[in-house]
């Protein structure tokens, strides 16, 4: 307990430190493979601690490991950082951009990284006065918005002797994210025509938007006969520049996404069908331009237990009447029965009866339980590479107003005012404290291991990433 309490009392002292190294990051979005300030702020930091630092990881100069300590166990801290496009947002609740068109912090990353950093030099202060045996790492990850960090970071064997790891994403409550996530293949298919004038000689033409479209209408038939909690999206990037000239060149991109690893692998190699099919029918030809792929997370319910338990020793938050106020603000810019919803799908995820009364509450400062029931949430993360290879525990907490849309303006208003800030502190404090558990107790870490090794079967990770892919 004399530890706990050292640990919690580490990151009050250092609180103003780590909002202020939040809300440079905030003031410096940056989106995914370019996080060159973000990336140096933080290594530099946990270089300045005493950390060893490994920069320019799996062939991204944006991405790097901070190692302190030696010998088991090796307890891993995921941090994040990258920016969305087109999100720039002053700390208002009009919507007024810092920079039109340029990127925000529309995901609370600023958030992200920073509380894994403040766990993980509240975990090497405790270590080292402590004597605690084990090795505490801090893995500077990019580009999560596009699913890339983790995957080529996992690809390059970065995860391959961690013991556990754990994460947080800010969000609307305070609680595990103990649920799963979609896997996924992102993949762009250019065709390759002839151009043309499209009036004078059309038939000495082959279009490659005609092979891009024919390929799209194959997929919107392809549908209805794939597992209904799959997901295929796309959008056409490059579709000729004039409509007199027949286009040479087409580009759509795909994400194809389902509950499970081999049911995207299956999808994709259908789409690759329909693509040849589309060339044939267009006289043109194609190739594949695969960005990236991703598992489906693995929960781990004893980490999450435990990281749950930690959560409620720290405490719940506490929010002034002024930051209340700002949040009600922003919630009246979102969508007629945003609040609604919002609150019936934390419901049915925590699975217990909440008040309703709670939707007129903007910021919800109480720890809510998690469930043990298998959920999958509809989105995807490359949070899943890392769990399909060491025992992984996630959280979240309170950082801005229930029912704040994902990757939205008012998330990057809200991740910039002292609300995101407190969220922040909470789960550094959090995942320290769940790490001193797994550095300290054999037994709890034996237990998460345990459950890791039934839940995947004892199947070695393979990476979905074909050989010879950068990061891109």
């Amino acid at each position: 307990m004399a530890m706990q309490q050292t640990i919690l009392e580490y990151v009050d002292q250092h609180d103003e430190q780590l909002s202020y190294l939040a809300k440079e990051i905030w003031n410096h979005p940056e989106i995914a493979l370019e996080e060159r300030f973000a990336c140096k702020l933080l290594a530099d930091e946990l270089e300045a601690a005493g950390f060893t630092v490994e920069r320019g990881i799996g062939n991204m100069p944006t991405a790097f490991v901070a190692s302190w300590g030696s010998g088991a166990p090796i307890i891993g801290i995921l941090g994040e950082y990258d920016a969305l496009p087109g999100l720039s947002q002053q700390p208002s609740a009009d919507r007024i951009p810092v920079q039109t068109g340029g990127p925000g912090h529309g995901c609370g990353h600023n958030l992200f990284g920073v509380a894994c950093l403040g766990a993980a030099l509240a975990l090497k202060s405790i270590m080292e006065t402590q004597q605690i045996a084990g090795t505490i790492r801090y893995y500077g990850c990019p580009a999560e918005e596009t699913l890339v960090g983790k995957t080529f970071m996992a690809k390059a064997g970065i995860f391959d002797d961690l013991d556990a790891a754990l994460a947080w994403h800010p969000g609307d409550t305070n609680t595990i994210w103990a649920s799963s996530s979609l896997a996924m293949n992102s993949f762009k298919v250019n065709f390759h025509g002839v151009s043309s004038h499209a009036a004078a000689d059309p038939h000495n033409g082959r279009s490659a938007l005609d092979g891009a479209q024919l390929m799209d209408i194959g997929v919107n038939y392809l549908r209805e006969h794939i597992i209904p909690e799959a997901r295929i999206h796309s959008v056409i990037t490059s579709g000729g520049q004039a409509p007199n000239v027949v286009p040479a060149y087409a580009q759509i991109w795909y994400f194809v996404r389902a509950p499970r690893r081999d049911q995207v692998a299956a999808i994709y190699a259908r789409v690759l069908d329909i693509a040849k099919g589309a060339a044939l029918m267009s006289g043109t030809t194609y190739d594949i331009d695969f960005v990236t792929g991703c598992y489906e997370l693995l929960p781990n319910l004893t980490l999450s237990q435990l990281m749950l338990e930690k959560m409620q020793s720290v405490g719940n938050l506490s929010f002034t009447a002024e930051e209340q106020a700002f949040a009600k603000q922003l919630q009246e810019t979102f969508t007629p029965g945003t609040l609604e919803h919002a609150f019936d799908l934390t419901q049915r995820q925590v699975r217990i009866e909440l008040d309703r009364t709670m939707i007129a509450t903007p910021l919800w400062e109480q720890i809510l339980p998690h469930t043990e029931t298998y959920m999958v949430m509809p989105g995807s993360t490359e949070v899943g590479d890392v769990s399909q290879i060491t025992p992984t525990g996630q959280l979240t907490t309170c950082c801005w107003p229930l029912g704040t849309p994902g990757h939205s303006w008012q998330i990057v208003a809200s991740s910039g005012s002292s609300i995101g800030a407190k969220g922040m502190l909470l789960a550094a404090k959090t995942l320290a404290l769940t790490g001193l558990d797994l550095l300290t107790k054999p037994d709890v870490l034996a237990a998460a291991q345990a459950e890791f090794k039934h839940k995947s079967n004892g199947k070695p990770y393979i990476s979905p990433v074909p050989d010879g892919t950068l990061p891109h």
